[in-house]
């Protein structure tokens, strides 16, 4: 079973914090295709949500093809999103090596964040500028960004699990 974490406090809107998590899974392969979403009741027992802000999050996920809904059985994902490595890959280990690297020489969070960002700028020029999409892919840095390691809750928060 999969779970959201919703930070009230963050100023991003529950159901797009709902989007950008699963979003975020799809990325590290949490959730595959076939995998089932947790039913609106299930999401509203576990965070004390509107279920209208549930559904409205899993329209939003279905509208761009990642997701379908199927009348009696639940929420399904459809596609995966990117190709990020695996947790045991060599690209995983060195990143984290680097981060490990980087706390050793001092820098917190946000220091570390906005040196990723400034780099991943340089290695990924954006076309026409910084993007205004709201799930903010494209600046890591965006505080409201749930990959942000300035970000309290940038763990990945959805866990996957057995669809069942």
């Amino acid at each position: 079973m999969a779970a959201y974490r919703i930070d009230r406090h963050s100023g991003v809107a529950t159901y797009v914090q709902i989007v950008q998590q699963t979003k975020q899974a799809l990325r590290l392969g949490l959730l595959r295709p076939g995998d089932r979403l947790p039913t609106a009741r299930e999401v509203v027992e576990a965070t004390a949500i509107n279920p209208n802000t549930v559904l409205k999050a899993y329209r939003e996920l279905e509208r761009e093809g990642l997701v379908e809904a199927r009348r009696g059985l639940g929420t399904f994902v459809r596609r995966s999103l990117g190709a990020t490595p695996a947790d045991d890959s060599p690209l995983r280990a060195g990143l984290g090596a680097w981060a490990a690297e980087a706390r050793e020489a001092g820098l917190d969070r946000e220091d570390v964040a906005a040196l990723f960002a400034a780099v991943l700028d340089e290695v990924f020029p954006a076309p026409d500028g910084p993007s205004d999409h709201p799930d903010h892919t494209s600046n890591p840095s965006s505080p409201d960004n749930p990959s942000n390691p300035s970000n309290p809750s940038s763990k990945p928060a959805l866990q996957g699990g057995d669809p069942s």
